[in-house]
């Protein structure tokens, strides 16, 4: 099944002849090859021509490639131009620094500049703790990553992962309020990364670590939380958590169940895998079965790195052995942070009625929806935008960074991210849950401020938060 995004579109400018019909065959071509029609422009009128600016959505780049050959096939159709929208999005970058003071006259200037910038200075140099006040430390992010881990295109390097680090800015501020910068370093030595992220922290309020390869990522942040005074989050790991704990205790109050009754089966021990794991047993989960390639992972399977052999001490209490369709066997949840085909339809109808099934795999699910046995799961979250409950970690991280910043908060704790989750679920009021609501709107302008609350009184319960908010 395709499913046409706004992501794969693009604006045709055509000429097409001022006779009757000429649009409904271009309209009519778009449609025979799949594609949507959209906003629908007059450019100008040339003689017994029309110009048009036509725009249509496909489902991906070789099917966008396809509708535009098919309306340059149309008789009496010319294509001027095929500008795609989501690159002329991108064109010159999607954030920019502004000036929060005005610099008019020589007063400004010898304020916000030398010499009276000299005074703030030496006050800082007096006193470190001041620059929270006198400077963007306070509501300023780092979003550091070095390309190896790209949504779901592997290690692309620096300046690819660019876009994504540019967006994740973006993101920041109009959620959360936050002012974040990308900083994509040209190095994969985990020694020089942690080194890089130190030298630069003075600068900043707080650091997100952003497509950053596992095993690689977990001693990157375990360093560098031990090494600064402020928060170091990455957010592969702990944003998808939060959200998927969210999604979770919602999900539980729609079938009935609650979390230390069920047996949950992860597929994927990566970097979300393994976040998801933790959240989810320090809010109670008490049988968390997760699986790798191999299968289950248990305590003393053979062959462990460090991270799963730590893994399996604290979950799978009941060694389960096997594939994840033979442990899928009874399951009241499937947590998917794999990748597609890492479960079937008949592992899936084998599990117990009612059944939680989170396919989270971007942008192809492990199992998509549509196979799935009938009348077996009840609710059903995917990563997509084009499915209801989407898993996105937008929810998340805006309001997360908005709370710590606001405490000044030290570092950001189970306990704050856990009270994160908590109240992302909440947002939405117990009598409008349903299976395909279960995780408010990216949009909902209560997320951000109902976890940001959330996350600074839990930094004050758990001691590190520097001021109350």
């Amino acid at each position: 099944m395709s499913h046409l995004s706004a992501s794969f579109s693009a604006t045709l400018r055509v000429r097409l002849s001022d006779r009757p019909g000429s649009f409904a065959r271009l309209a009519q071509a778009i449609g025979d090859a799949g594609g949507s029609l959209g906003a629908i422009d007059l450019v100008r009128v040339e003689g017994e021509t029309k110009i048009r600016d036509v725009t249509v959505d496909a489902s991906d780049t070789e099917h966008l490639e396809r509708i535009v050959e098919a309306v340059r096939a149309i008789e009496g159709v010319e294509v001027e131009r095929v500008s795609d929208r989501t690159f002329l999005m991108h064109l010159g970058g999607k954030i920019e620094m502004r000036s929060k003071v005005p610099v008019r006259t020589r007063d400004d200037l010898s304020m916000a500049y030398t010499p009276g910038v000299a005074r703030i200075c030496t006050a800082i140099a007096a006193d470190p703790g001041a620059a929270w006040n006198l400077t963007i430390k306070q509501n300023t992010v780092a979003v550091v990553s070095d390309g190896t881990a790209v949504l779901g295109l592997g290690d692309i390097g620096p300046e690819a992962a660019m876009p994504v680090m540019e967006g994740k800015a973006l993101l920041f501020k109009k959620f959360g309020g936050v002012d974040a910068w990308p900083i994509c370093l040209a190095t994969k030595d985990t020694d020089a990364i942690v080194a890089a992220v130190q030298a630069i922290a003075p600068g900043f309020g707080g650091i997100n670590l952003e497509d950053i390869s596992a095993p690689r990522c977990f001693e990157i942040e375990a360093r560098l939380r031990k090494l600064l005074d402020i928060p170091v989050f990455h957010d592969d790991q702990h944003g998808t958590a939060i959200v998927v704990l969210a999604a979770l205790t919602n999900s539980l109050r729609v079938v009935g169940k609650k979390i230390e009754d069920v047996k949950i089966v992860v597929t994927g021990a990566g970097a979300a895998g393994v976040a998801v794991t933790d959240i989810l047993v320090a809010a109670g989960a008490q049988r968390v079965v997760v699986c790798d390639s191999s299968g289950a992972i248990w305590r003393g399977r053979p062959g462990l790195s460090q991270v799963k052999a730590a893994l399996s001490e604290r979950t799978n209490p009941e060694l389960e052995q096997g594939s994840a369709d033979e442990v899928l066997t009874g399951a009241d949840v499937f947590l998917g942070l794999s990748q597609p085909g890492a479960v079937s339809r008949e592992g899936i109808s084998r599990m117990a009625d009612a059944a939680i099934i989170f396919a989270m795999a971007n942008p192809t699910p492990e199992i998509a929806p549509e196979d799935l046995p009938p009348g077996k799961a009840m609710v059903v979250a995917t990563g997509r935008s084009d499915y209801p409950n989407q898993i996105n970690n937008v929810l998340a991280f805006p309001g997360v960074f908005r709370g710590a910043l606001d405490v000044r908060a030290s570092a950001i704790t189970e306990e704050m991210k856990v009270a994160a989750g908590q109240a992302l679920a909440a947002v939405i009021p117990v009598d409008e849950l349903g299976p395909e609501y279960v995780i408010p709107s990216v949009f909902n302008r209560d997320v951000a401020p109902a976890v940001a609350a959330a996350v600074a009184e839990a930094a004050e319960r758990a001691g590190v938060a520097r001021r109350s908010r």
